[in-house]
């Protein structure tokens, strides 16, 4: 088992924080690919804190690559609800 440390930066004591895994893509480069993963994600995610790359790949075709794709883990803040 490897240990995983997520930069949260200013989070409160009493936060509960949840992690979610995607995949973006893009023809570009990696970089889009972990910026349409967090674009698609804050949709609807709010209070999203940090994105951490876990890995990165790429479709070819041709000896050439076609897609970028990055495996993403997003983490935000969940909200609670007093009363």
């Amino acid at each position: 088992m490897t240990k995983q440390t997520v930069a949260l930066g200013d989070i409160n004591d009493m936060a509960v924080v949840k992690i979610v895994e995607l995949i973006g893509s893009s023809p570009n480069d990696w970089e889009d690919a972990t910026k349409n993963a967090l674009a698609e994600a804050a949709k609807t995610i709010k209070n999203i804190k940090s994105v951490y790359v876990k890995r990165c790949n790429a479709k070819v075709e041709n000896s050439k690559i076609v897609e970028y794709r990055a495996v993403v883990k997003i983490a935000f803040v969940v909200e609670r609800k007093m009363g």
